[in-house]
């Protein structure tokens, strides 16, 4: 397994680390079709799961990113 090392300015970078919000609307709009019982494409599919896996992979680097910040004020 290969190992990235992101340097990120927490007190400016935490921030960004969400999904823009044409891209948050995108997922919502594909969810809450999905939510009501419509029937998604499997392009929609593939679309709705990507865009989950990113903002989950956005919030555990945040998360991980508040916990270092906070080790280094302690």
């Amino acid at each position: 397994m290969q190992h990235v090392i992101i340097e990120l300015d927490v007190t400016s970078d935490l921030v960004k680390l969400t999904l823009p919000e044409g891209v948050h609307q995108r997922l919502q709009y594909l969810l809450d079709r999905q939510d009501q019982g419509k029937d998604l494409t499997p392009e929609e599919r593939k679309e709705a799961e990507g865009l989950v896996t990113l903002a989950e992979m956005l919030s555990l680097i945040k998360l991980r990113a508040q916990r270092v910040a906070q080790d280094d004020l302690s």
